[in-house]
């Protein structure tokens, strides 16, 4: 039997949520348009996320990890987003892609070699999609092949690119998934752990974006690049697990992104409609501001609910594969629809740099596109919902 959802948070929810908010508004916010300028986060504060543990917040403390729930790491996503987008990038990918995965595939020997890294001081990636393969996410054209292929249990050789890798440019640690055996289809993708400094591996082009500019999206390039076979996670041909299971609690973490971010534009609206006077008065005493704040907070709300729903489910052990792709298909129309309302309440001024919500709005656009398209959530909802 599913638990009902849970909307109000423990006293440590909250605590800890609060806490995430604080540093959000106290050091990232006051860096947030020179960042989307120059397209890169600040590496001080990229330790400072660290340093506060939010890379690894609900990884077991024996790997270095705060010891925290999967709804612990959606809050901070969430938090961090309500001030800057492209902050809840870097932490979602690191906690809902790398780290669970890691967790949930690898050895214990691997877990002990890398998760201590990714908690303290090394940012991950995950490397999925190609020029080739988007919403066909096995499609794959980079080959993993053996380097010996004389010797049963000897090392892989990669080639191909990666296109769209968030994190790429500060990452030391990457989840890469490449095919072994194109003709088993699907069952022929393999996941392994890739080192910065591996030889034939390189970062490729940088991606300059419309949105969540300072979180880095880079091209990975694999020219010969030798990889162990202690580095495999998983099973070589058992990739695509990997990959589906990790990607179903992303979308959570895109959910909370998305949830997030229409908080802080909805924020941003309500502050100036209070400052903002119009014939003598706030703009806030007029009924059809009104209105338009009134549908703006129910729709973050209901997004809210919809995340934190498939976030609870996800730590009770209960199915929530449609849970997620319902809390990311809704949040990320919630995210545009509530950053261009919030332009229009702010008028003039909001179409311009001058004030945070053009920002929101760009940010905005990709909530629709990345970890599955919006047609991709529609089709899984509606595979489950038939099934029943």
């Amino acid at each position: 039997m599913q638990p009902a959802p849970l909307t109000r948070l423990s006293d440590e929810e909250g605590m800890f949520r609060d806490s995430v908010r604080d540093f959000a508004r106290e050091r990232i916010a006051p860096h947030v348009r020179s960042m989307d300028e120059a397209g890169v986060f600040r590496q001080d504060l990229l330790a400072e996320l660290f340093e506060m543990g939010l890379m690894a917040v609900d990884l077991p403390e024996e790997y270095g990890g705060q010891g925290g729930t999967f709804f612990q790491t959606i809050l901070a996503i969430e938090g961090l987003a309500e001030v800057d987008p492209a902050a809840a990038v870097i932490v979602d990918v690191q906690n809902t892609l790398f780290n669970n995965a890691i967790l949930r595939w690898a050895n214990e020997e691997q877990k002990r070699r890398w998760l201590p890294r990714a908690a303290a001081s090394a940012v991950a990636s995950y490397a999925l999609s190609e020029a080739g393969s988007g919403s066909d996410a096995f499609a794959l054209a980079t080959r993993a092949v053996p380097a010996d292929a004389q010797q049963d249990g000897g090392d892989f050789v990669l080639s191909g690119r990666k296109l769209w890798i968030t994190n790429a440019a500060e990452a030391s640690l990457f989840l890469v998934f490449a095919t072994v055996n194109p003709e088993a289809g699907y069952k022929g993708i393999t996941a392994f752990l890739i080192e910065r400094d591996t030889p034939g591996f390189a970062i490729g082009k940088k991606e300059d974006k419309l949105g969540i500019r300072a979180s880095s999206t880079c091209e990975l390039i694999f020219d010969g690049c030798r990889v162990p076979r202690a580095n495999v996670i998983g099973e070589v041909g058992k990739g695509y697990k990997v990959a589906i299971e990790t990607l179903n609690e992303g979308r959570i973490g895109i959910g909370a992104q998305m949830t997030g971010l229409a908080q802080g534009a909805l924020d941003h609206a309500l502050a100036y409609s209070r400052q903002r006077k119009q014939f003598g008065l706030p703009i806030a005493e007029f009924q059809g501001v009104q209105f338009e704040l009134a549908e703006m907070a129910v729709d973050v709300e209901a997004a809210r609910l919809l995340t934190y729903n498939a976030a609870r489910l996800r730590d009770a052990g209960c199915p929530f594969v449609t849970e997620a792709a319902m809390a990311k298909y809704f949040a990320s129309q919630v995210a545009e629809r509530v950053a261009s309302r919030a332009i229009e309440v702010l008028g003039g001024v909001g179409f311009t740099r001058d004030y945070p919500v053009e920002k929101l709005y760009r940010d905005a656009k990709i909530g629709r596109i990345y970890e599955g398209t919006s047609n991709m959530q529609r089709l899984t909802i509606a595979k489950q919902i038939l099934q029943r």
